[in-house]
């Protein structure tokens, strides 16, 4: 591809917008920023596409938006009229051209004479998904790069079930995307009577099917008003639906209020995610002002929840998406077994890179349990599947990475319903005099102690996402038997589905979809998983390590992780 060819095209066009012109015209001589915007296309992959903000190719921008929205709209129009009249919903976070993106992802589809519902103010991930359901829409589009830093913005979109677009149907706008090779011949309909508000019934509706999923109105009732626990919604989408539940259910709550402002620089944090406790920092200190015991925060499109918690010595430690998945999952499977609620079919569900920790909690109450690769569109398509069959009946959701799902009103990570569940639980445990810290102890006493960490290597420039997977695609052609002195029992090639047992050779293959990861089996029930992101260059590397306490699992890591990068760099 030539860049310079491309750059100087788009430089001369007159369709490109003031910003645009004066933004190229500022890099002009910059050879490595122009390859960079100008050398390759932004992929479009099952999770949509997400890159950093700027004019180019390779970038995000109205032109690249509109470009994608079209290849959309030429997919739309191929299912028929009727697909055309149901039309899409557009909703947005906080960020940076976030509000711009949607509304000329609405024009586009306008312009194509698509209905478009497009939402008058920020609405996080989990209400387009339910959004797409309850307007019977064909499709949805989330403008946003979730916990991406600030320089990002993305693309996501969904199907008619409301979960992330399926693989089959995403290769199909693909090949109407790849056909627009004019990226700025592709224009809109700003003022077309296609472009509808969405009801604002809607939200009220959302918020009474969350409250619908309550597991401890008593504790609540007794508990929530004295309640001191504090919420952050980061300068996102999360702030009014988050409070709002908790408000109907009687749950007092503290803000973070310098973090309710919908900051598109997200100045009060490094990056708005929160996975780490810098983020929960401010949360952290209002929790200390008033001797609250939870912090809990929501990332910009509100599909994340962080949670930190205060310690035996009385000091707050961040939780990882898995604890706060295991103590979830603890207290829902908890909670319907008490109350004799549990369905003889009950079902969870993770991505195989979960914690294992996960399969002792649900063999002890009984329950089924399911694993999907990583993304939350294969956990959605589980729902959808047990819904026509009624074979499994879905219980709860979760993933490493801070994703959380109970009830089926959406199909993607909801961190509003996650948030109503973290403050019922605390609700929960303080009506029965323990606290949700003594509880993860206690979970931990029970099933023994697990060390779940995640390592991501950032990969940069142009090539960087062939680079990781060809580190992968290397991985592959190696025969491992030992890491660190731990026996590798069986691997896992995702990329073919197929098992390896390592002492008998035996080869099985496994029902699952396909996608460029391996996993190692280790003894004992620990694993080693090595993985590319699909939404951002980084190389991800997840250990789940199970030992008879902290201390021990901790000097195992560190080995581990030695093994692991040795074997990494043998494959460059």
């Amino acid at each position: 591809m030539d860049f310079r060819k491309n750059y100087a095209k788009w430089l001369n066009d007159p369709a490109l917008c003031e910003e645009g012109k004066k933004e190229l015209e500022a890099i002009q001589g910059d050879e490595k920023e122009i390859e960079y915007r100008f050398g390759g296309e932004m992929e479009f992959g099952t999770a949509g596409m997400r890159g950093i903000i700027g004019y180019g190719m390779n970038t995000m921008n109205i032109y690249t938006v509109m470009r994608a929205t079209q290849g959309l709209c030429e997919w739309i129009k191929t299912l028929g009229k009727s697909a055309m009249e149901r039309g899409v919903v557009v909703s947005y976070d906080t960020r940076r051209k976030s509000e711009e993106f949607a509304k000329a992802t609405a024009s586009v589809l306008a312009k194509n004479g698509i209905k478009a519902y497009l939402f008058d103010e920020v609405h996080p991930v989990p209400m387009l998904s339910y959004a797409v359901r309850y307007l019977k829409t064909v499709a949805g589009v989330m403008i946003t790069a979730s916990h991406n830093p600030k320089e990002y913005n993305g693309y996501k979109v969904y199907g008619e079930d409301g979960a992330q677009m399926s693989p089959e149907d995403t290769a199909k706008v693909v090949s109407y995307i790849n056909k627009i090779e004019d990226y700025l011949s592709v224009t809109g309909e700003e003022n077309s009577p296609l472009i509808l508000p969405v009801p604002k019934k809607l939200d009220e509706d959302y918020i009474e099917e969350l409250s619908k999923l309550t597991l401890s109105k008593e504790a609540v009732e007794k508990c929530g008003a004295n309640l001191k626990l504090v919420y952050t919604p980061v300068h996102g989408s999360g702030y009014i639906p988050v409070t709002t539940v908790l408000k109907k259910l009687g749950i007092n709550v503290t803000v973070v209020e310098a973090q309710t402002t919908k900051d598109t620089e997200f100045s009060t944090v490094k990056v708005p995610n929160p996975e780490f406790k810098e983020t929960l920092s401010m949360g952290i200190a209002l929790a200390n002002e008033i001797d609250a015991d939870v912090v809990f925060g929501t990332d910009p499109d509100s599909d994340r929840l962080g949670v930190a918690l205060k310690d035996e010595n009385g000091e707050f430690v961040a939780l990882s998406g898995n604890q706060v998945g295991i103590l979830l999952l603890d207290y829902i499977l908890t909670r319907l077994s008490e109350d004799n609620a549990m369905p003889k079919n009950a079902t969870v569900v993770k991505s195989f890179v979960t914690t294992g920790m996960a399969k002792a909690l649900c063999d002890d109450y009984g329950v089924k349990l399911y694993e999907t690769p990583v993304g939350f569109k294969f956990i959605g398509e589980k729902i959808k599947q047990w819904e026509k069959d009624n074979a499994h009946t879905f219980v709860f959701g979760f993933e490493e990475s801070c994703g959380y799902l109970r009830g089926t009103h959406a199909r993607d990570k909801d961190a509003v319903v996650a948030s109503m569940l973290c403050a019922e639980m605390v609700c929960y445990y303080t009506y029965i005099g323990k606290s949700v810290y003594g509880r993860l102890q206690e979970i931990y006493a029970k099933y023994g102690f697990v060390l779940d960490k995640n390592v991501s290597i950032q990969y940069a420039g142009l090539n960087a996402m062939k680079e990781m997977n060809a580190v992968v695609d290397g991985i592959k052609k190696v025969l491992v038997r030992e890491l660190a002195g731990i026996k590798v029992e069986a691997i896992r090639d995702y990329s073919v589905a197929k098992r390896t047992e390592i002492r008998s050779g035996c080869v099985e293959d496994m029902d699952i979809p396909k996608c460029n990861c391996v996993y190692y089996e280790l003894e004992g029930g620990s694993f080693v998983c090595v993985r590319p992101s699909g939404t951002e260059p980084k190389l991800k590397i997840y250990y789940s390590l199970k030992a008879k306490d902290e201390k021990t699992a901790t000097e195992k890591l560190a080995s581990l992780q030695t093994a692991v990068n040795e074997l990494l760099e043998s494959v460059k």
